[in-house]
């Protein structure tokens, strides 16, 4: 999942963001709520996780915006306030779920899971092309007997070939959507990245799978 992290204690957004993408998800971590406004205008996220108190925009009026422009992303709030009746405030502004501080990395997790199933990206735990599956709770990709362990960068991208097989995806298009908001990727980070996936599924022997367009970008298909 691609998430949008406001979260303005930098002691607290590095842990957050080293645990969500060591599971597989596209972090976008900001600690400002008006950077994180643009953002949510311009791109899509499967979730936003929202820091209560927030310089200049709050998390609270953030999830507000969110739900008034009719996005349907659900939304996490964390925050210190732990009443019933800031609780009931945050979810009538749009909370689907709320996580107070200190956070637990591993309820935060479990809640990210959870929520993930709301998305209306969401198609299931498992992404499949002919005989091909990925695991998108274990990061594995399987085939017959087979099975391999990608690293996160590798799921990755896979999972967007997934998400677009048979697709002709340019090689800004994956840059845009596989790197986190704020990095500079090298130039040949994208070619890199497509060779070292390659080698990685060979032993399930589709490799062959990802072609190359020359000049364009890559396609995930099954040869005919």
């Amino acid at each position: 999942m691609r998430i949008l992290l406001v979260e303005d204690d930098k002691e607290q957004i590095e842990p957050l963001i080293t645990a969500l993408s060591q599971v597989g998800h596209l972090v976008d971590g900001v600690s400002d709520g008006e950077i994180a406004r643009w953002l949510m205008g311009d791109k899509d996220y499967d979730l936003l996780i929202l820091d209560w108190m927030l310089p200049k925009v709050s998390g609270l009026d953030l999830c507000k915006l969110h739900r008034l422009s009719g996005k349907g992303a659900p939304v996490l709030m964390l925050t210190a306030r732990d009443t019933t009746f800031d609780k009931v405030t945050g979810l009538d502004a749009g909370a689907d779920d709320y996580l107070v501080k200190p956070v637990d990395v591993i309820e935060l997790l479990a809640r990210v899971r959870a929520l993930g199933r709301r998305s209306p990206l969401w198609i299931g735990d498992v992404l499949t092309l002919g005989d091909l599956s990925l695991d998108l709770t274990t990061m594995t990709a399987h085939r017959g007997h087979a099975k391999v362990t990608l690293t996160s960068r590798e799921f990755q991208l896979l999972e967007y070939f997934l998400r677009h097989p048979r697709q002709v995806l340019t090689r800004d298009q994956l840059e845009v959507n596989l790197w986190e908001w704020g990095s500079q990727p090298e130039s040949n980070a994208v070619t890199t990245q497509v060779r070292r996936l390659r080698q990685r599924l060979e032993p399930l022997g589709i490799a062959p799978w990802i072609e190359t367009v020359y000049g364009v970008g890559y396609r995930l298909r099954i040869p005919e």
